[in-house]
């Protein structure tokens, strides 16, 4: 990659995510020389597009930058020679997000947005639009790298990989906040922590840690069998079962509490969902009063309040992720990306999250040996899941997705499978036009 200015586009601009991608771009403009960053959305997102833009300014403008800040709902536009394409966007919005996570509490089966029937509907809204955007990117940008950040960002970035020829890497901010969490409780700064990490997206376990050099791994799972805080904004914390994590032997990623307390998350689930709201809906709230926040004409920097948001990290992971290629770094971060024999169980060609080398090539993931029969049989099955959802986003047929669904491990029984799969085609059924062949 030159050395040139860089442009960044930003598919779903009017995120409320944005002004964190903002203050990290303004924080590392000695290694990242951007020049341009294209906002862009859909018609029904201009008004917040228009708030985002105008936050936007004022933060380059405070900053003393030579930014130039577009918006449009000109895609075309935006990717046009652009050097990274970041994607950050929600099918359907905050409101198809709170349809997952309630269809299937109506069946006693997890509702969330990435993992089980959730991010499986999610994944068949959003896996053909990434693929209509890949095809602007092979057309007008074909040196890009797309870095993926909208979830369910593993069965994404698999897509991407198997039906375009567009650079891509998928990444997610769960490794980072594991890191950030471990270094909370071992006292010592994130730089002082290796985590070799490896699984599938919102699936990863860190395998082992080490603390300047000396394995902390057994240590880390006692701080947390014992009620370290280990969580994020959006997963209840069950407390974890200390023999449990002593027999596992490896650090689960929050998510994992999805996969191994399945009882106790889905009671809270539906406990919160008669109280408060289901996660998306206590997000609509959040997201109203960031945009009437955003719109103070005095505000030129993020609000703390964007915290409250989740995704924390965010600006970190993609941003350093823009680091290491543009400038051929070759420093580890865990990303989403081809298997190529790192995982012997499942195929080269499956995506899975890893430690990485990054560079100006992309990601190279590291060789993380042989892993325990303990972890090994989640992954192939949750693998098999995304393979199947894969294909039936992208060719669609009624059967595909039952199959898909049947083979997640949190879906009990057919009966409820074909339940759910009814329910979820009759309610998304404006954004799925492959069901309807």
């Amino acid at each position: 990659m030159s050395k040139s200015p860089l442009k960044l586009a930003i598919i779903g601009g009017g995120s409320s995510y944005t002004p964190e991608l903002v203050e990290g771009v303004l924080k590392r403009l000695d290694r990242i020389p951007v020049k341009e960053m294209h906002f862009v959305d859909i018609d029904a997102g201009q008004e917040k597009l228009a708030i985002i833009e105008a936050l936007t300014r004022r933060m380059v403008e405070k900053a003393g930058a030579d930014i130039v800040i577009r918006a449009s709902m000109d895609r075309r536009a935006a990717i046009e020679n652009a050097d990274f394409v970041m994607t950050q966007f929600r099918v359907g919005g905050l409101q198809a997000r709170a349809n997952d996570e309630r269809i299937p509490l109506k069946y006693d089966v997890i509702g969330q947005e990435t993992t089980g029937p959730g991010g499986f509907a999610k994944a068949l809204r959003t896996i053909p639009e990434i693929l209509d955007i890949c095809k602007d990117i092979e057309d007008l940008a074909p040196k890009a790298w797309m870095l993926n950040f909208t979830n369910p960002a593993g069965l994404v970035t698999e897509a991407v990989q198997k039906y375009t020829q567009v650079n891509t890497i998928g990444l997610c901010n769960v490794p980072v906040s594991m890191k950030m969490m471990i270094a909370e409780m071992m006292d010592c700064l994130p730089d002082e922590l290796s985590l070799e990490c490896a699984g599938l997206n919102h699936l990863v376990w860190a395998h082992r840690a080490w603390l300047n050099g000396k394995d902390i791994t057994a240590e880390v799972l006692k701080k947390v069998g014992d009620g370290a805080s280990y969580t994020m904004k959006n997963i209840s914390e069950e407390p974890w079962d200390p023999d449990f994590l002593q027999a596992l032997g490896a650090i689960p990623c929050p998510y994992h509490r999805y996969f191994y307390q399945p009882d106790a998350m889905l009671a809270d689930e539906k406990a919160s969902s008669l109280n408060e709201g289901t996660r998306a809906e206590q997000v609509m709230i959040t997201e109203r009063e960031l945009f009437e926040l955003y719109q103070n004409e005095e505000l030129a920097e993020k609000p703390e309040q964007l915290e409250k948001r989740g995704g924390a990290y965010y600006s970190d992971a993609s941003l350093n992720l823009v680091d290491a290629i543009y400038n051929d770094l070759k420093t580890i971060h865990v990303v989403n990306v081809r298997n190529n024999g790192t995982l012997a169980s499942l195929p080269d060609d499956a995506v899975i999250e890893c430690s990485s080398v990054i560079g100006s090539w992309g990601a190279r993931p590291l060789q993380v040996g042989k892993l325990s029969p303990a972890v090994t049989g989640l992954i192939s099955q949750v693998k098999a899941y995304e393979q199947l959802t894969v294909e039936a986003a992208v060719h669609g047929g009624y059967d595909k997705g039952l199959m898909a669904l049947a083979n997640n491990p949190l879906v009990p029984d057919i009966t409820r499978a074909k339940l759910i799969l009814d329910d979820i085609i009759k309610t998304n059924y404006d954004y799925l036009p492959q069901f309807r062949q």
